[in-house]
């Protein structure tokens, strides 16, 4: 079959069964969404980016259902036609839509990528569903993956790692949608200020538990119409991201190092925390990344020195100037984000996790030359397996003389023997790890 550009699928069915074939391939979910998102008429958007979400929250159980219902795999070259069917059991079980119009709907759109011939498969398969839910259910009732919509080889490290209790508590928050919370730009209003104002424009809204400058949305909306968002006075950052700031202990004329900083988020929240900094090094390995940075910067009008370079090798960048804090977002297997970004429970792989260890290492080691004595550096992922969080430090720590750790005394997450970590709440806040380190003189 022709390359079709994302902007053709004007249908927003097929348009999501192409983004999840995508995912299934390999590709992640928030780079394909913009530019598919482009083609789908604007009162569908919402419907679109549902079914997306949605059907990839819910894959891990949808997939084993398939197995069942197909009488053999579908080839890579059709994995679009396998989209059209995840969707359409997803909306079967999970959509207040009609049932008539779920199938009716799902098996039209095979003719908008091309695949007319898989009608009568997707026809028999989704009908079959609806003949056959109750005993398909209570089959898997027992099935752990089905049950929790996780992958196999995460449930078993969270069991591991975690209390029982701990782990329903993390596979309920990964599969409810995540809240849309603000940080307010403390320059122009404070909490209470911003709180009138969005009252005024109708929007209901309330603090924040664990993020003096963070608001939680009863119900997202678009950021156009939130006051005063073009100019400043608010961005969209999860309460955990929002602790990050606030664990620096930041100072005036403090020079302050933003490792892995994109998109951003952190970076401007370091300034808006403390606008008398002597100097903010905002570092990405990727100069595409950065522009998000950029941009973030010049809507809240912030100023940062920008930078592309690999943070684990100082020697490249470094100008051997002491950095008085440091903060580094380290990569992580990003399972303490699977709310916002479902894809993970798809593309990430057990084998992953020691690569991203021994990046989480070199990073704190290079970046450990560049810290003042006395200097903190602030350790943190949004992963909640200790293997990248505790461990990760514990490791680091044993390698160095000249490490010690401020304990964070915090009533929110759960404290560890390094840091706190904090679990994917409902209507709350991601999963998140800190830890903090001090370079001694």
């Amino acid at each position: 079959m022709a390359k079709t550009s994302s902007s053709a699928y004007k249908n927003t069915r097929a348009a999501a069964a192409v983004v999840i074939a995508s995912v299934l391939r390999g590709k992640s979910l928030s780079a394909l969404l913009p530019e598919y998102s482009l083609g789908i008429p604007e009162k569908e958007r919402s419907l679109f980016k549902e079914l997306c979400f949605g059907s990839l929250r819910w894959y891990p159980q949808i997939a084993i259902l398939l197995k069942e219902l197909l009488e053999r795999p579908l080839k890579q070259k059709d994995m679009e036609v396998q989209g059209l069917l995840v969707l359409g059991i997803y909306q079967l079980l999970y959509m207040r839509i009609s049932q008539h119009a779920v199938v009716n709907e799902t098996v039209a759109s095979a003719k908008s990528i091309n695949r007319l011939w898989a009608k009568g498969l997707i026809n028999g398969v989704l009908r079959r569903f609806q003949r056959e839910r109750e005993s398909l259910l209570e089959n898997f009732s027992n099935n752990r993956v089905f049950q929790a919509a996780h992958p196999k080889w995460l449930l078993e490290k969270l069991d591991s790692a975690w209390s029982k209790a701990s782990v329903e508590e993390i596979i309920i928050g990964n599969n409810t949608q995540a809240p849309m919370i603000l940080r307010i730009n403390q320059k122009q209003y404070s909490r209470e200020k911003y709180l009138g104002l969005l009252n005024n424009a109708d929007i209901a809204a309330e603090s924040s538990s664990i993020s003096e400058s963070g608001i939680k949305l009863d119900s997202a909306v678009d950021v156009g119409n939130l006051p005063g968002f073009e100019s400043g006075a608010c961005s969209i950052q999860d309460e955990a991201a929002q602790l990050a700031a606030g664990l620096l202990e930041l100072r005036p004329r403090q020079t302050v190092l933003d490792a892995c900083c994109a998109p951003g988020g952190k970076t401007c929240h370091i300034l808006e925390s403390e606008p008398d900094l002597q100097s903010l090094l905002a570092i990405d390995s990727e100069t595409q990344r950065l522009r998000k940075v950029a941009d973030n910067l010049s809507r809240l009008d912030l100023q940062a020195q920008l930078l592309a370079a690999k943070a684990e090798n100082p020697e490249d960048w470094w100008n051997g100037n002491h950095f008085d804090r440091i903060l580094l977002d380290a990569p992580c297997s990003a399972t303490g984000v699977i709310r916002r970004h479902p894809d993970i429970k798809i593309l990430r792989k057990p084998t992953d996790i020691d690569k991203l260890i021994k990046i989480q290492l070199s990073l704190l080691e290079g970046l450990w030359k560049t810290l003042a004595n006395e200097g903190i550096l602030v350790y943190a992922t949004c992963s909640i397996l200790p293997e990248e969080n505790d461990e990760v430090i514990k490791a680091f720590i044993e390698s160095q003389q000249d490490v010690a750790i401020m304990e964070i005394k915090e009533c929110w997450g759960k404290k560890t023997e390094y840091g706190r970590q904090l679990f994917p709440t409902v209507s709350g806040h991601d999963g998140f790890y800190y830890a903090r380190l001090k370079k001694l003189g």
